[in-house]
């Protein structure tokens, strides 16, 4: 495999010209990858690894479809989006008729965060509202004013959160305020929307927006409970603002029965206008917005013309089409649902067998394990997911850990995925839980209490990955002694491979 740098060189480099709030998975111990195809990724060495992270390329990497159609129009046209040209009207056709009827007027972009952007300027234009709803730990995007709305980022930083936006509880059956005991969680956590508007409009303020991901990614792979978004939705409409559905990250079939995620709550609930990206080009840069034509009419009567270069050109629309050709002809979503629902059940089974597992939860090819040390305090179990994604690596499987304390495993892969490969991770996945329950000396009722003596050693890299994380608030940090976990010593001799 051809390579311009060795991969210390390219280390050197990417410290030298690259910013360095710019992070690499697994930073204490990057991998080199320089090929892809479908669900495998490759390091210089020619390793492969089962890549359950990669979300981006959809349908595979380089799948041969997408690339021959970028390829064919990229020799033929690709020019300023101005330009009259049929492939962008086309995608725009076959995009929206995956939609709710209502949902026909398209915005293309480059990122989804471009996407989230533009839609908050929609929704402040259809009736001149300012405030957003957002809903805690969410993470929208990378601009400005998306970083203002996502609590992910801006409450672990020195950022303070703006009068303009307001935080509802993230809908965590699980782990939130209002649990699965809970006879009507849904309500429960919508009537906090409600609160928070009574609050606003009691301080004069007005709502232009509420905003969520379908299914929370970033937040811990959080599924809302059965009415949730029904209910918010009549809330803020109520206020005179609008429902944001952001699909960035799980929609174009990920969850196998539907197209879009926020299909999942019944065909009575239809946002106002939803954000896509991500899965969107397989890899290549193209987001959208799809809004009302109402919404839309609002918006042209700003008088502020919307121009976006590059959204929608020639190329973008060509692979997006091909991407839409590959989900239906592939039928990736029946693959979502047959390979999911086999990978929750051999996940299930391992909650069953390991102290460590917490909750399993997900629908098709997105799925959350939420790593514990005590299973009736729901202790996040953060330094251990540090070490089970680095183990994992080394066994050749790409995982991550997210949600507010870093301590769920984030299962989102190409759509491709395969039944054995589920089987190759979970056995892998069984193996590293076995070993590290056996050096903290686990118990079946409970994992590891507060004040459990230090049993274990965490790997090295993971340690530097909890240290030097900014994203994690070094007041609340998990690893700490105090939450019984040794952070300064290496992993035993028993876990190395």
């Amino acid at each position: 495999m051809c390579e311009l740098y060795s991969k210390q060189e390219t280390l050197a480099l990417r410290r030298r010209h690259i910013g360095p709030s710019c992070k690499v998975f697994f930073a204490a111990d990057p991998i080199k990858i320089v090929r892809a195809q479908r669900q495998y990724m490759f390091d210089e060495k020619g390793d492969q690894y089962l890549d359950c992270i990669n979300n981006v390329a959809h349908v595979g990497h380089c799948h041969p479809e997408v690339v021959k159609a970028a390829q064919k129009q990229m020799e033929l046209l690709n020019t300023n989006s101005r330009f009259l040209h049929d492939n962008i009207v086309e995608y725009a056709k076959r995009l929206s008729a995956t939609l709710p009827d209502r949902l026909s007027v398209c915005y293309f972009t480059n990122s989804g965060s471009e996407a989230n952007d533009l839609a908050l300027r929609l929704a402040r234009q259809f009736r001149g509202h300012q405030d957003v709803i957002t809903l805690d730990h969410a993470y929208h995007g990378h601009l400005s004013s998306l970083i203002e709305i996502s609590p992910y980022k801006f409450q672990k930083g020195k950022d303070v959160k703006k009068e303009f936006v307001h935080v509802a509880p993230a809908p965590d059956t699980y782990r939130g305020k209002y649990r699965e005991d809970h006879e009507d969680p849904a309500s429960a956590y919508a009537d906090e929307v409600k609160k928070i508007i009574d609050e606003a409009h009691n301080s004069g303020r007005k709502i232009a927006a509420f905003i969520a991901e379908s299914m929370q990614s970033c937040g811990g792979q959080i599924i809302p409970p059965a009415g949730y978004f029904q209910k918010v939705a009549e809330y803020v409409r109520g206020a005179g603002g609008v429902f944001i559905a952001d699909e960035v990250q799980v929609g174009f079939g990920r969850v196998g029965k539907h197209f879009w995620s926020f299909q999942m709550f019944g065909e009575d609930f239809v946002p106002d206008i939803v954000t896509m990206g991500k899965p969107m080009g397989n890899g290549h840069p193209m987001a959208c917005v799809v809004t009302t034509e109402e919404i839309a009419e609002a918006f042209s009567a700003s008088g502020m013309e919307y121009f976006n270069t590059y959204g929608g050109n020639p190329v973008s629309s060509a692979v997006g089409l091909a991407v839409l050709d590959v989900i239906k002809n592939e039928d990736l979503q029946g693959n979502a649902t047959r390979v999911g629902n086999y990978l929750t059940e051999l996940l299930n089974k391992q909650k069953t067998k390991h102290t460590l597992i917490g909750d399993i939860r997900g629908v098709g090819l997105f799925i959350g394990i939420d790593l514990v040390k005590d299973h009736q305090q729901r202790t996040p179990a953060t330094a251990e997911a540090q070490h089970v994604i680095y183990k994992m690596k080394e066994k050749r499987v790409l995982l991550s850990a997210d949600g507010p304390h870093r301590n769920v495993l984030k299962i989102k892969p190409p759509m491709c995925f395969t039944e054995e490969d589920a089987k190759f991770m979970v056995e892998q996945l069984d193996g590293i839980l076995t070993g590290l329950e056996e050096a903290i000396g686990t118990e079946t009722d409970s994992v590891i209490s507060k004040n459990t003596p230090c049993k274990t050693k965490m790997p090295k890299e993971a340690q530097s990955e909890l240290l030097r994380d900014s994203s994690l608030d070094p007041r609340e940090n998990p690893s700490r002694k105090r939450n019984g976990l040794c952070t300064d010593s290496l992993l035993s001799k028993r876990f190395r491979t």
